[in-house]
């Protein structure tokens, strides 16, 4: 077990071709599948299941899966659950760099999964060690040889995180490495705010967000109408609608409508990290947007028919 406050860099698969880092949180999801409403007050029958999530590192975990690039991550967890999550991230094909916090546990989050035909869920988010990740534990050698930067928006809501982003985009910026972001959260946005969300991503060059997330950075109740107004601010805008597919919108105008691929979900439990994953290891790879669109939409398909935000096994 690596010292409290280092960082474990563990080899991984080592590509020719420019890297993707992932910065954003490492978390431990506890799966609760339920069918219909909660009983208040006594039991409700669920199966349940602990799984390794997070929002950053899914997404690194998905982008690994298309195995475009090389894939690193950095994070922060608790010492309880350090060896765990290398392991997993690991045989995800992702090369992690994860800094153990000497006090802090790994963050856990509660997702409440309605078994019924639309598999939502619900957050109970407990961040721990993931919003301490702070400019210390950021180097700029994680830089080299990377040819794209992703930020979890999960990184915005906490003030040693908000540091590491700032730190992290300037040195993006000097070495010209394209950055994206997933806003992560609506809730989480409400409280921070959209001048404040807005102000703290100028500078990057694709934003992931939901349908819920595009209309409450934009105060729009239309999907595409919100995607063409972020795309004012961000080159690049990418919503996620779901079932309804994606949008792709440049200079203030949706330029190409995806098509969503048909699933029977089991748990929507990060769906949109999958399609963040993808999409981004297609843009490595090369892709047009539109193009990179659709491999996120069939990574999101797969994903809703498994358990937890991480890609399924291989065969």
């Amino acid at each position: 077990m690596p010292r409290p406050g280092a960082a474990v860099d563990r080899p991984g698969p080592v590509r020719p071709d420019g890297a993707l880092l992932v910065v954003g949180d490492v978390i431990t999801d506890v799966v609760a599948r339920h069918r219909g409403p909660l009983a208040g007050g006594t039991d409700t029958a669920a199966t349940i299941r602990t799984v390794p999530g997070g929002a950053g590192a899914n997404v690194a975990c998905w982008a690994a899966r298309e195995g475009h690039a090389e894939v690193r991550l950095l994070g922060r967890v608790g010492a309880e659950a350090a060896a765990w999550h290398e392991r997993e991230l690991i045989a995800c094909g992702v090369r992690p760099h994860l800094v153990v916090d000497p006090e802090a546990p790994t963050g856990t989050v509660i997702c409440l999964v309605d078994s019924g035909a639309a598999a939502e869920r619900t957050f109970l988010t407990d961040s721990g060690a993931s919003s301490r990740l702070e400019p210390d534990d950021w180097s700029d050698a994680l830089l080299d040889g990377v040819a794209r930067l992703h930020l979890s928006g999960y990184l915005l809501f906490s003030e040693p995180n908000r540091a590491l982003v700032e730190v992290a985009l300037k040195a993006a910026r000097a070495r010209g490495v394209p950055v994206s972001l997933d806003p992560a959260s609506a809730g989480f946005l409400v409280g921070l705010g959209v001048d404040r969300f807005l102000a703290l991503v100028e500078g990057v060059d694709v934003l992931l967000p939901s349908r819920d997330e595009a209309c409450l950075l934009t105060g729009l109740p239309d999907a595409a109408d919100a995607a063409a107004k972020l795309s004012r601010h961000v080159p690049l805008v990418v919503a996620k609608q779901g079932a309804d597919g994606a949008l792709v919108a440049r200079s203030g105008a949706v330029c190409a409508r995806v098509p969503a691929v048909p699933a029977k979900p089991r748990d929507t439990t990060g769906a949109g990290d999958a399609f963040t994953g993808a999409f981004l290891a297609s843009l490595l790879a090369g892709a047009e947007p539109e193009d990179a669109a659709a491999e996120g939409c069939r990574a999101g398909a797969l994903a809703v028919e498994g358990v937890g935000g991480r890609p399924p096994a291989p065969e």
